[in-house]
Formats: C-alpha cells, structure tokens, sequence
C-alpha cells in the first residue's frame, strides 16, 4: 500500500509503512523510470493517472482530507486565539511571544497531522506538493478544499468562545491589511500599501518553502534529520517570519504575512467586513512563491532533488500528457 516516494508533506500513505505508525523517510535508493503507488515502472502516464483522477473517488483520500480539516480548525482557533491574547498582554514585545507560540503550535499540529494526511494543514503546501508532482492536482485540491472548511470551522469556534467585544476589536484575529480607525479630522486608512503587502506575502513564503519545507522534500535532508528535526524546522521558520513581518513593518492595521490562505479565508467568511478588504493578496502571493518554487525546483542540478527519479505528477509531466508527449 505503501508508495516508493515516501516524504514527509506527501499523503498519508507515503507516511505508513505495512500498515505501522512508523513515519518512513525516502528511500534513497535512485529509481530510472517512473514509479506507481504499486512500485511498478510505467513509461507513460495518461491525463488522468497524471492529475490524479481516481483521488476523486477514494475512500482513503477522503478519509485523510478529515485530518487536514480538524487540523486547520484547531491551526484557526490556536493561532488567532494566540493573535488577540498577545495583542491584549501588556508585554514590551508581543510579536515575540506571538510568533514563538505559533511556531510550537504548528509543530505539534504537524506532528499530529503527518502520519493520518501527510501533515499539510496549508494550501500553500498543499499547491506546492501538486506541483512538485509529489501528490497529485486531484489530491491537493480535496486537501485545499478541506483546509478552507476546516479554517471555517476553526472561525465559528473562536467566534463561539469570545466576547463581542474582542470580536470586534481584533476581528476574530484575522489577517488584514489595512484598518480604518478615527482620527482628528475623521476616520484614517491604517495598514501597508497593497504593494508591500503583496511582496511581503511573495517573499515570506517562498522562504518558507525554501528554507524548510525544502527538508521535507528532499529525501536526503528528511531522512538524515529525521521527522521531529524536520517539522520543528518548519514552525520554527514560520514564527521567525511572522516575527519578521510584523517587526519589519511595524504599522498598525497590518496583521503580518499569513502565509496560509485558510487561515485567512475563515475570519474572513465568518466576521466579514474588512477582512476581505485586499484578502486576494493572501491568495495570488502564496500561488506566486509557489510557482517560483517550483521553477526552482526544475532549475537546479537533478542530483539534487528527486525529481529526477520521476514523481508521476509533476506539472511537466500532466502538461506533456495534456498534449500528448510521451517524453
């Protein structure tokens, strides 16, 4: 049941091995041809082996989708219930224990999540794999779609918890860009211009994919520093940038990167208003860093990523099948 791919942010069963809780790194072992979940080589794939079609009607892929929205709910209520109770302490730097918080609960997240779905509880993450080829289009945009209902439901629960009033004051700890907020002469536009916002977005998560989830996809790197190494490195990373973001900027109205559109979307849906002001930055930014990322990933030597050994839904792959190539 077991795939020859085994990585960390792939799908679950990528994580189990003859049915045991063990997490397996990659093999290292170098595979020449094209490898399916059956450990047989095939030289070409069709559109729909390619996009992973058969996703769609997977018990186990659905089943796995659950882990991926209990714990983007519990990511949602976490982390914007850690939003609004460092922003309501009287510490000199509430970013700081706002961003170390964060980044011990991402890690424990993951940890819960990897073995049941592979441990995405992001889009951004979830994309990213899809277009790496090491899960499929199909896979990730149940995964997506989960992650989305999962952060709504994290909203509705906070939203269940907290008074009206920090409802209001902090907006259910959702992302925003810019505030309005009275002033002298009436009410001022607090917040980053749409521009550095979006730039911001694009810069921080790429260096997330970068400087950590990298680890994951590299077998090398996963399997020498083990899962636990691997995820800390992970929310560790996330907290440094969420600290980088809100100190680099320091402006009142802008929440930080968010670096994960589900989180952003539940406030969103739920307390409304505002929050959708400028919410398409949360998405297009992420998707770009995503796509450079990937570019990346085909720009450097193949020794040094598996690609080389041929994930069977890598975007080149579905691409050259849409028009039929067999190359």
């Amino acid at each position: 049941m077991g795939s020859n791919n085994n990585v960390f942010f792939g799908d679950e069963e990528s994580q189990l091995s003859g049915g045991t809780n063990r997490v397996q790194p990659y093999s290292s072992t170098p595979k020449k041809n094209t490898i399916d979940d059956d450990g047989k080589k095939q030289n070409f794939l069709s559109l729909s082996q390619r996009l992973g079609i058969p996703d769609f009607f997977s018990l186990d892929v659905w089943r796995a989708s659950m882990g991926e929205l209990l714990g983007s709910a519990v990511l949602v209520f976490m982390v914007d219930t850690i939003v609004i109770s460092t922003s309501e302490s009287d510490t000199e730097m509430p970013n700081l224990i706002m961003s170390i918080l964060i980044a011990i609960v991402l890690t424990i997240l993951l940890l819960a999540v990897v073995p049941v779905s592979g441990g995405h509880l992001n889009p951004v993450i979830s994309f990213s794999a899809a277009l790496v080829g090491i899960i499929s289009m199909s896979r990730a945009i149940i995964y997506i779609v989960a992650q989305c209902l999962g952060a709504v439901l994290g909203a509705l629960a906070l939203k269940a918890v907290v008074s009206s009033t920090i409802e209001d004051t902090f907006s259910l700890g959702g992302c925003t860009i810019t505030v309005i907020a009275p002033g002298p002469n009436g009410p001022v536009t607090l917040g980053l211009e749409t521009a550095q916002a979006l730039w911001l977005e694009i810069f921080c998560t790429f260096v997330l994919l970068f400087a950590s989830i990298w680890m994951a996809y590299d077998h090398r790197q996963a399997k020498a520093l083990g899962l636990v190494t691997v995820l800390s490195i992970v929310g560790l990373v996330l907290g440094l940038l969420v600290f980088i973001s809100t100190t680099v900027t320091a402006k009142r109205g802008y929440t930080g990167v968010g670096m994960n559109p589900a989180r952003c979307l539940g406030p969103a849906i739920v307390r409304g208003g505002h929050l959708w002001d400028g919410h398409w930055i949360f998405w297009i930014g992420p998707t770009i860093s995503c796509v450079a990322f990937y570019v990346y990933t085909k720009i450097i030597p193949p020794k040094h990523f598996h690609a080389e050994y041929g994930y069977k839904h890598d975007f080149v792959g579905v691409v050259k099948a849409l028009f039929g190539s067999n190359v």
